[in-house]
Order: structure tokens, then sequence, then C-alpha cells
């Protein structure tokens, strides 16, 4: 009896998936409908959230002002590309192409950066364009190419142009490519489809031990016209069906990457693209983070084998800490900071050794303290404008002029540069109308945290770091315990005047004196150094109707002597309200919340669970009061 029912089993299950996949059939015979006489879709109503495909990028060439030797960079999501340098002109040809992978709720804007080259210095960014992705899959391809100006990105002003074309293939395509290139595996006798014998090695190949025990069930659910065989619609439908069900390819069969069950056609997209990376068609070179690492020069490749092992995003310790990565919110690509490499090496020896501990024990914090009075000084005479200029050339792609309200010639000082407000509507405040959701404080690096804990675990390695040891000696700590942490640093090149996150009422400023550590990650991930609980720093606590009290603490750094704010105790204040500034240096704002008051959004969780910053500008939505999502579940 056992054997009947697990026979009647087995035949129930069979035809569960049978008749999931003649839905599934019936659904891409609808999609295919939509196809005109030459294969291209008529009409695409699919949104970019929900839209899984590939997208072959060409770089065909460009229009510059001078002749030069060129080469090109595209950054998309957490990958660069770059192509053959040019030869010397000022209309250089690369035609170069990459397939991209565009996923579901994953990156869709590119951009595309054009470098001229040096032998010795590196090489110098001139011009950059961005392009969305998803602009191609709700156009209808156009077989010529396209025109993008390439924008200085200091100015905004042209400074050339860049010709490409871009055709998207849509999910059901690419799933009958993947299933061809699957069949031909095992298709021995070459007729493009599959007998029992051949499409059980393929179940074996797939290396899945569950699926092996289940080949006669799948194949007879694959082969639904009942012929005996399997074509490849038929595969293809089951491959995809059975990958959202129960995957039976658990592992790339190229690249042996572990597969994502919950990524649907990704998968398959993936492997898609791992099967094309060995056919020689791809021209453009791959496996750079960012288009920096991208563009080095000669220099790079003398040394890429020691370096390129350890460029990666995450923890700053060792020789890792020779750069930093961060990923832009906006576009969904990795930038890597920009960081003199003698300032690398002296933070590596003071903060990452016990003998730059001992150094801080005996003198060092006074002359850091010393130090940045003098600079502070410095950086406020009318000689420090010279530096002006110098300093834009050398953040030329990180910061732009055209959002400043001020031309360059209006700053008399260095400081009065560093401090530079924006035009108005430079930084959108993110729904402004709504005081149950929190915006970024400042143009920085951000972290954010559900807990301290997460914050210990993944990022904070002070030994001592604490909440009541971050709010100083004359706050109450009880109410932010174990609360939410956000961190935003603010880099050289940043903007350095600090917003309000959240609407209400300051009730009070507490200064907490200190010493001025460096705030860079090298510094923060070091576990010989407290940052955060021994800098100079301002405790500014703002009550809320939404998110009850907020701690907001603006922490002095090396370099940065002034913490300057420009609203008083007992004042009402809007989020996006400018709160304060920061003299010359870079430093951090870290705002607490009460625990389980705010639900932080989950892009910026899960990079920081990478221990990776996101690149934020002020005004970007930060996360919702937990009392509306409260709220919502009531009714």
């Amino acid at each position: 009896m056992g054997n009947g029912n697990s026979r009647e089993a087995k035949e129930s299950r069979r035809s569960r998936l049978r008749h999931k996949l003649q839905k599934f059939r019936i659904h891409r015979r609808h999609l295919r409908s939509s196809r005109n006489s030459a294969g291209m879709v008529i009409q695409r109503t699919v949104s970019a959230e929900d839209f899984s495909g590939i997208a072959l990028l060409t770089l065909i060439g460009a229009e510059m002002k001078f002749k030069d030797k060129w080469l090109a960079c595209v950054s998309f999501g957490e990958q660069t590309f770059r192509t053959e340098i040019s030869d010397t002109t000022q209309k250089p040809i690369w035609n170069s192409e990459k397939k991209l992978l565009l996923e579901k709720n994953g990156p869709s804007l590119a951009r595309v950066s054009v470098f001229e080259t040096n032998r010795v210095a590196r090489n110098k960014i001139i011009g950059y364009c961005e392009l969305d992705i998803f602009d191609f899959v709700v156009q209808e391809p156009e077989s010529t190419c396209k025109s993008f100006n390439l924008l200085d990105p200091t100015s905004s002003n042209v400074v050339g142009s860049i010709f490409l074309s871009c055709a998207i293939e849509d999910p059901v395509e690419t799933e009958r490519r993947f299933a061809k290139r699957i069949l031909s595996i095992v298709d021995y006798n070459e007729d493009g489809q599959l007998s029992f014998s051949e499409f059980s090695d393929l179940i074996k190949a797939f290396g899945n031990l569950v699926a092996a025990n289940k080949k006669e069930e799948l194949f007879k659910a694959a082969d639904l016209n009942g012929d005996g065989v399997v074509t490849i619609d038929e595969l293809a439908a089951l491959l995809a069906l059975q990958q959202e069900q129960e995957p039976i390819i658990n592992n790339c069969p190229v690249c042996g990457e572990a597969l994502q069950v919950s990524d649907k056609l990704n998968a398959m997209i993936h492997m898609t693209l791992c099967f094309d990376e060995g056919t020689g068609n791809q021209v453009m070179t791959g496996g750079f983070l960012t288009d920096r690492q991208a563009s080095y020069g000669w220099m790079f490749k003398l040394s890429e084998w020691t370096h390129l092992s350890t460029y990666d995003v995450g923890l700053n310790t060792g020789s890792s800490a020779s750069y930093i990565v961060v990923i832009d919110r906006k576009s969904k690509r990795l930038v890597e900071e920009l960081i003199d490499s003698k300032i690398v090496l002296s933070m590596r020896a003071i903060y990452q050794s016990k003998i730059g501990l001992r150094l801080m024990d005996q003198g060092a914090k006074e002359i850091l303290q010393r130090l940045s009075e003098k600079q502070g000084k410095k950086m406020s005479s009318v000689e420090s404008a010279q530096k002006i200029p110098r300093f834009l050339e050398f953040f030329k792609d990180q910061i732009n002029m055209a959002e400043v309200k001020y031309p360059l010639q209006h700053f008399k000082t260095f400081n009065e540069f560093f401090i530079r407000e924006l035009k108005p509507g430079a930084r959108p405040i993110a729904c402004m109308n709504r005081n149950d959701v929190a915006v970024c404080a400042a143009d920085c690096r951000l972290m954010a945290f559900q807990s301290v804990e997460d914050s210990t675990r993944f990022w904070i390695k002070g030994k001592k770091f604490s909440i009541r040891g971050l709010l100083g000696k004359n706050v109450n700590p009880n109410a932010f315990l174990d609360g939410s942490l956000v961190i935003f640093r603010l880099a050289p090149q940043d903007y350095h005047r600090f917003h309000v996150p959240v609407s209400g009422v300051i009730e009070q400023f507490v200064d907490v004196s200190g010493s001025l550590y460096t705030v860079n990650p090298i510094a923060v991930n070091s576990k010989y150094c407290n940052v955060f609980t021994e800098n100079k720093r301002t405790v500014a606590i703002i009550s809320t109707a939404e998110f009850g009290k907020v701690a907001f603490v603006a922490i002095g750094a090396t370099m940065v002597g002034s913490i300057n704010f420009v609203r008083k105790e007992g004042e009402h204040v809007k989020k996006g309200d400018e709160l304060g500034y920061f003299s010359f240096g870079g430093s951090t704002v870290i705002c607490v919340f009460e625990k389980d008051a705010i639900r932080i959004d989950n892009d910026l969780l899960v990079n920081s669970g990478r221990s990776l910053e996101t690149l934020v500008s002020v005004g970007m939505q930060l996360g919702v009061s937990t009392r509306t999502f409260a709220r919502s579940t009531l009714i």
C-alpha cells in the first residue's frame, strides 16, 4: 500500500508540474505574439523593477576637442570594464562591446568615462556621461548608434561626444539561448532535442542529487507532447520554471558561483553571460571594481599581480587600507575614494599598530591638536585661496562647481570655499511633507545599523565604543541604548554643511571635549583606536513626534578644529534645514535613534552588512518611522 500511495503522490506531483509548464508555455507564446516579423517586441509593458535580461552595450567611438591617446571605461553596478587605448587622435574609435546583466531591482544606470592617457602620470578623466540602460528597454531598439554629450566632471561643460549603441535581449530570448547552449552539451547526435538518456546525463551534470533522483518525473513533465524527446522550447520552459519552484541548477557550471534561488531568471542570465565569456566576442576588459582602477596606466600593469588580489570592498585593514571603495546609491556603482598614498601610510602606521597607539599616549594627541589649530588658521588666510584650483583638480570628478551657489572668484580663502553653500534646490528633500520619513543629513559615505551591536560587528572596531561614551557624561543615554545608529562620514571633497535629518525641536546642545583623530575608515576599523568616543564633538538632542528623541552628534577630526551650528536650543527645525558646518578637513556626523524607532532603508542596511559605505546626498531617504508601519498594519 505504501508503494501505491507513493506512486499516486508521484503522479500528482507530475501532473501539477505539467500544469504549471503548460501555463508557462502560454505566457511565453503571449510574449512571442507581441513581436513583429523582425523579432522585435512591438510593445513593452515592463517596469525597471520587474525586468531581467541582457544588454549588449557597444562603445563605438568619441569626438574630443584635442588630440590624445584615449580609453573609455564603463561602470555598471559593482563592475567596471575598459576599452583598449586608441591611437593619438581627436576622434578615437573603439568598437568595444560588453554584455551587461540587468537584474530585477538591480542597477540600471551606466556611467561611461573617457580618459586621456599618460605614460608616467595617472590617466586623467576628461569627460563622462550617464545613461539609464532601462531607457533602451522601454523604447523601440534602433540599429543606428546614439550620441551622448561628455560632461566635464567639475563644471558640467560639454567637452566632447561619445557614440554608442545598446541592444536589449528580453528574458524569453535569454531562456531560449541558454537552453540551446545547455542542450548542446549532451545532444550527442546533434538533432536539436534530447532523448531520455541524454536528458539524464544533463541532470547529472547539474550536480543536484534531488533532481537526479527525479529525472524521470522531470522528463515526462517537460515532454508535453509525449513524443519521447525534449525540444529546446520544452527544456527552456522546464529550466525557467524549476529555477523558480525547485532549482535543479545549484551552481553555475562555468564559473562555479552559487546561484541565488530567489532571483528567478537572473541565475539563467548569469550562466548565459558565463557561456559567452569564452566565445572571444567580448572586447572590453573586465575584472575591475571602479573606473579609477580600470584607468590606471602602465604602473598598474606592473603591480596588478599584488594589488588586484586585495582590491575589494569591506573593512580597510592592513595592506587593503591603501584605498577606500564605496557604492554610489544613485547609480549603484562602486567608486574609489581619492586619498593621498603618503597619508595612507601615515594613518596605517599611527592607527593600526600598537606602536602608533603608544605614540598617541606619549604626546601625539597634543601634536594633532596643535596641527589642526595651525592648519585651520592657515586655511583662513588670503594666501590659502591659491590652493583651491589644485584641490579642484585633484578631486576633478567628485566636485561639481555647477551646484555651488557662488562662482569660484567669490571665495577669498580656502576655508570659505570649503564651507561653500549650494544653489537652492541642488539637494531635493525626500517626502518633504511627511515628517515620518527621515533623510540623510550630509553629502557623505554612510553606514547604517539597526542596532549598536551590528555597528561593532561590521564597522566600528574600537574596543571601548558605546552609546554612553559617544554621548558623553552630560547626556542621559537611556533612551538610546541599543538604538539604531547611522554614521555620516564626510570626506574633504564633500559639501561640508550638515542638515537636519528629522523635523522637531532642538532640546539641547552639549559640547564634549576630546582629541582630533582622523575619522577615516582606517582609524574607525582599527581595534587600537576609539575615534568616536575620544574625539572632540557636539551632541544635539532633537525631540520629534514621529521618532521620539534623536541624538545628532557632530564629531571633529584631524584638521577640523571647528564645529559650527547655525541653530539654537528651543528652535523648531524641519528636515533638510541646515544645522551647521565643519571647517577644513573631513569629519563625521552620527545619528542615534531610540530602539525600534526607525526602519532604515534596506539597501543601506545590506551595504553596511558588507562593511561597504554608501555614497549618499543630503535629503535622500534614510528610513521611515516604525509608528507609521504600526498604523498601516492596524489599518
